[in-house]
């Protein structure tokens, strides 16, 4: 999955908590919003605001999407409430290859 195919995926799934998600899909979109707010919070502290509040929603969706790829429920996003411990334990869950589960058949991967 390419940068733009994740975004445009992830907006058309803007609040869809079912299903699963591409290792790819998670981290491009990630990478599209630490680049927009890095430079919107350059333009003003507004914008970046008002950009963060947005995009909440739909990253908290494929965050939850990956970790159903990962056979996890998406709640373990909570985890990163622990101090330190609690966001490496995250980043390894959603860095991890997706399986078939209950959550649904993998996503199919391109070779």
């Amino acid at each position: 999955m390419t940068f733009i195919e994740s975004i445009q995926t992830c907006f058309r799934k803007y609040a869809t908590f079912d299903g699963t998600a591409r290792r790819s899909e998670y981290w491009w979109f990630f990478l599209f919003n630490v680049i927009a707010g890095a430079i919107l919070g350059q333009v003003g502290t507004v914008p970046s605001v008002i950009f963060t509040l947005a995009m909440l929603l739909p990253s908290l969706a494929v965050a939850t999407r990956r970790l159903h790829d990962t056979d996890r429920s998406g709640w373990w996003q909570l985890i990163c409430f622990v101090p330190l411990i609690g966001w490496i334990v995250l980043i390894v869950f959603l860095a991890q290859e997706g399986k078939a589960n209950r959550y649904g058949a993998a996503p199919a991967y391109a070779v």
